[in-house]
């Protein structure tokens, strides 16, 4: 009985529900499905023809494929925080309620379809020709640009969903859960191997699940489900369902995107909607199957024109019959099996025809028998219809030319299939490059590959039997180089009902009687309406990379990455060139393979966990003692200790006076910190940091300056020596994740050779900086197995004790000029510390500091902060820094060969400088340009900027550090920093060393 609200639907067969009828809207229409659905099948059972509109021409399309390469029915899904564009129909769930739109307007008066005839004024590239000139006037079509795009728009509140993510290691990781998938997972699971199978449909089965092809004694879908069944129950495997590898990196690193909730009616609350898996693999195999490729020929857009594979998916799976006439156009047998369903089921078919010159074998023999025409040596030189493809035009082909005159086929489907290309996408990720098989007639993976193993048809495979084997010995092989097994397989394999296939032929595009300039749409990506005179036009005008024509054409430039149109893109350019396939070469792939959302890439790392915010062990005591915070990278820090009645000014300078004449503490525990160890530790120092550390004795600090490999400053800080293999680097706060991806980035990728393991260890140590002429006294009270003397315990010293009853250590280094001692503690003992010292220090007038008199007193110095003095073009010579460069080691430092750039020696470069202002109050405002007059005209050159500005109370004046152009010969020269509000201020350039020029304070 046919169901009347959906015309196209089977009476009978499927995998669907019938039992279950889903409600869903689809453009503002209610339609009906069942449970089993994807989106793409209850349009296509419902008579939907038309989901959207062409990019360029705004021409009809309808659906083409079902499942990752379909081109056209791209669409948006849900409303408000709820609304997610860019989705493929063909792989959307359907679910009661579902709401679902197009990405193109599907007005019958798009105003895109005036295009038509004037598509000749629209060729390849003319957006680059017509459009960029004058800018004013880009600015104006990039915006109907992006409108006419079709790729829908971004939510327009934010997202409410949840994400997450989780990390795995396994033995074999198994990407594909078609036949050889399948066959992998249990050979490899047997073998005893921890095995991760991921397959990005519901159920797994691949190809099996589209057709009625027996295994053994059972049918296949039928054996796919018990060999899931067995896998599911294996404590060694675990199966990702609705889960897409769309990523392939180095060292048999994956990522898997899991659909957890989006086949659900509703959210499921704080269950997450999407999961990011991070796989690192020993072995993968790969049997992501094959893409079935369409064939060029003349209006090949239609709506009804349809991969083969996807009508018989349509048929056997879904219950539903695109079309009420089919022609089927093929170079190869495996679209019979099209045909032959679509008999089975009862519908007409019109015509195979079957570019090859003799239609024979089995399945030939079977559709003939069945009373099916067969037109062998022809193919389809045309598609006609308007919102519907509603005939076809055949003619004979002989070579490049369709010769004799067309034959008329009235139908309103037309099944093409033009070969398989092997879904290679995660092997290009790993910069593969595949080879071009003319016995295949697809591009294939080379041989060798590493950890990776290919089943199935990726390799090339089609027959079942023969995947089923090797994708089984695939599976065992990777088992058995991961330590599991002897690398053959253990069972017997189901028996396959085949027949044998007659080789293909390579026909990727159907000459016309017009030369294809002149013909009519040729399209060879339905995305984005590139078409075969495109690709002509890019060859013509010099664009003969297959790259570069790509880039020209815009051909595979979608989201469908060129799954279907590639190829026969790469043969139409190689006839183009008058070469073969093989020299010409293919585009490569980058991740992901399908979209991901950002949701999902960002997952629980949003709001609060995007930036979370840090705090020391000692936050709670800064909290009680009234300090105003400051945002320090992540970090809370304290920027000054009010009193009642203070400004921040009072504070700053009372703090700052404290340091200088009594003692002062800072916490300085958000201070980055790496563990470095290993019998080379010395030798990775060296050659990171620009001064030298090979000589650094144990127990001793060095100040350290670490380059990027432009000979640009990095990073600065003090390392200390803690035995003969470990050494304990300091970084700058805001640095600390940076430097420590740094230095992986280096130990990892230049310099694997080197014995030497880094871990951060900054959230493990409070650190409290005492500084002053009484810190010594201060620190006496609580440390009394530690020498504090000046000559056991000199500058630069770090040693190991008990403070306040915690196991310390303690370093005797200087951010202030000051005396200064850095006690370290374990995190845990932090608060407890502090406040040890503070009571210490009490009769002492012990004063907390922040990061405002830190600054002063670094400052006052003519210490530098990265980032803040310095903004990623200064080297250590610009800040008068090559006293901390070592030169002439044995292997050289990061950076090294860019110091001696012709550039970085010119004697006008930006230098680090100290300023003084006329008036001693007027505090210069940070970022401030510096000129060399006041009194000019504009435009006025510009001699440097302030980069430090404070008011030292120690001095009475303020103070600045700038960096100007040939600042140091230029000592004692007046300059002028430009005000906001027009005015100027006078200053005077001096030493960047305002206090204690000697060092002599700090080594007391």
């Amino acid at each position: 009985m046919v169901d009347l609200a959906q015309p196209r639907r089977l009476a009978t067969g499927g995998r669907i529900v019938r039992g279950h009828r889903v409600r869903f809207v689809f453009d503002g229409a209610t339609f009906e499905g069942y449970k089993g659905d994807t989106l793409a099948s209850a349009l296509l059972a419902n008579g939907v023809d038309v989901v959207g509109r062409s990019f360029k021409y705004g021409r009809p399309r309808g659906i083409v494929g079902h499942g990752a390469e379909e081109p056209n029915a791209i669409v948006q899904i849900g409303a408000g925080a709820a609304h997610t564009p860019n989705l493929r129909a063909t792989q959307v769930e359907l679910h009661d309620g579902l709401e679902a739109r197009s990405n193109a307007r599907r007005s019958a008066w798009d105003v895109r379809r005036v295009a038509g005839p004037l598509a000749r004024l629209l060729p390849a590239g003319f957006y680059y020709k017509m459009l960029m000139a004058p800018e004013k006037l880009w600015l104006f079509w990039e915006k109907r640009l992006r409108h006419a795009a079709g790729l829908g728009a971004a939510p327009p509140s934010a997202d409410a969903d949840v994400y997450d993510a989780c990390n795995h290691h396994c033995d074999v990781l198994v990407v594909g859960a078609g036949p050889a998938g399948l066959a992998a997972a249990l050979a490899a699971s047997r073998a005893g191997a921890r095995v991760i199978v991921a397959d990005e449909q519901p159920v797994p089965g691949g190809s099996l699940l589209d057709a009625d092809a027996p295994v053994g004694d059972e049918s296949g879908v039928d054996w796919a489900a018990n060999v899931a069944a067995e896998l599911a129950c294996c404590p060694n495997v675990q199966c990702l369902t609705r889960t897409t590898v769309f990523g392939y990196y180095d060292h048999n690193f994956l990522t898997a995107l899991e659909q957890r909730t989006d086949h659900l009616r509703t959210s499921a609350g704080d269950a997450p909607r999407h999961r990011l898996h991070r796989v690192r693999a020993k072995r993968v195999v790969l049997a992501s199957g094959a893409i079935e490729r369409p064939i060029v020929f003349a209006g090949n857009d239609l709506p009804g024109i349809m991969l083969a594979s996807s009508v018989a998916a349509y048929v056997n799976r879904y219950a539903v019959a695109p079309g009420n006439r089919l022609v089927v156009f093929t170079t190869n047998d495996e679209a019979y099996r099209t045909a032959l369903d679509w008999h089975r089921v009862g519908q007409p078919v019109v015509a195979v025809v079957d570019c090859r010159t003799h239609a024979g074998g089995v399945l030939a023999d079977e559709a003939r028998s069945a009373g099916i025409e067969i037109v062998a040596g022809h193919g389809i030189v045309a598609a006609h219809g308007r919102r519907r493809v509603e005939s076809a035009s055949i003619a004979p082909l002989r070579g490049d030319a369709s010769t004799g005159r067309p034959r008329r086929l009235q139908c309103d489907l037309i099944a093409v299939s033009g070969g398989f290309s092997p879904t290679l996408h995660l092997i290009s990720q790993m910069g593969a490059k595949p080879r071009w098989s003319p016995a295949a007639v697809a591009f294939l993976p080379e041989p060798g590959g590493g950890d990776l193993h290919v089943a199935g048809a990726v390799a090339g495979t089609r027959a079942l039997g023969a995947s089923l084997e090797q994708g089984a010995h695939a599976g065992a092989e990777a088992a058995g180089r991961a330590g599991f097994g002897n690398g053959s397989v253990e069972f017997a394999l189901p028996t396959t009902d085949e027949v044998a296939a007659r080789p293909q032929d390579a026909l990727f595009i159907v000459p016309h009687s017009k030369r294809i300039s002149r013909a009519p749409h040729q399209f060879v990506d339905l995305q984005l309406d590139v078409t075969a005179a495109d690709i002509l036009l890019s060859a013509r005008e010099g664009y003969t990379s297959v790259e570069h024509a790509k880039r020209y054409t815009a051909l595979g430039f979608g989201t469908d990455q060129g799954k279907l149109g590639n190829v026969n893109g790469v043969a139409i350019l190689a006839g183009a060139l008058h070469q073969d396939i093989a020299a010409t070469g293919t585009t490569m792939f980058r991740p992901p393979y399908t979209p991901v959302a950002f949701g999902a890439i960002a997952g629980r790392h949003v709001g609060a966990r995007f930036d979370p915010v840090r705090r020391t062990p000692m936050h709670a005591w800064h909290e009680q003692a009234g300090a105003v915070w400051e945002d320090v990278g992540r970090w809370r820090r304290p920027r000054y200790y009010p009193q009642a009645g203070e400004a921040m000014r009072e504070a700053v300078d009372r703090e700052c006076l404290a340091a200088r004449s009594g003692v002062a503490m800072l916490d300085a525990s958000t201070l980055g910190k790496i563990d470095i160890q290993g019998v080379d530790a010395a030798a990775f120092l060296d050659r990171i940091y620009a001064t030298g550390f090979a000589k650094l004795g144990v127990g001793r600090c060095r100040y350290g300056l670490m380059l990027n490999d432009d000979g640009t400053i990095f990073d600065d800080g003090v390392t200390a020596r803690i035995d003969d293999r470990r050494y304990l680097m300091h970084t700058t706060t805001g640095n600390a994740e940076a430097v420590m991806a740094w230095l992986e980035l280096w130990r990892q990728t230049e310099w694997p050779e080197l014995k030497v393991f880094l871990t951060s260890v900054t959230d493990h140590w409070a650190t409290a900086a005492v500084v002053g002429p009484r810190s010594r006294d201060v620190l006496r009270k609580v440390c009394s197995d530690i020498d504090l003397s000046k000559q056991a315990f000199r500058f630069m010293d770090c040693r190991t004790g008990v403070v306040c009853g915690a196991p310390a250590r303690v370093f005797r280094i200087s951010f202030s000029g000051e005396l200064s001692f850095e006690v370290n503690v374990p995190a845990q003992f932090g608060a407890a510390v502090w406040e040890g010292l503070m009571a210490a220090g009490q009769e002492f007038g012990i004063t907390p500091y922040g990061t405002e008199a830190m600054h002063v007193l670094r400052a006052e110095k003519g210490f530098i902060i990265v980032g803040q003095d310095t903004d990623g073009s200064m080297t250590p010579s610009d800040m008068g820094m090559d006293w901390a460069v070592r030169r002439g080691k044995a292997f050289g430092f990061v950076g090294e060969r860019s110091l001696s750039l012709a550039d970085y020696q010119r004697d006008d470069r930006l230098q680090l400088v100290g300023l003084q202002t006329r008036q001693p109050d007027e505090v210069l405002p940070e970022g401030g340009q510096l000129v060399a007059s006041a009194d000019r005209p504009p435009p006025v050159a510009m001699l440097g900027h302030v980069t430090s500005s404070y008011y030292s109370a120690v001095l009475g004046r303020s103070i600045a550090l700038a960096v100007v152009k040939g600042g140091r010969r230029r000592l004692g020269e007046t300059v002028y920093c430009s005000l906001p509000d027009g005015d100027d201020v006078e200053a005077r350039i001096t030493s960047p060393i305002f206090v204690d020029p000697k060092g002599e304070r700090q080594r007391v």
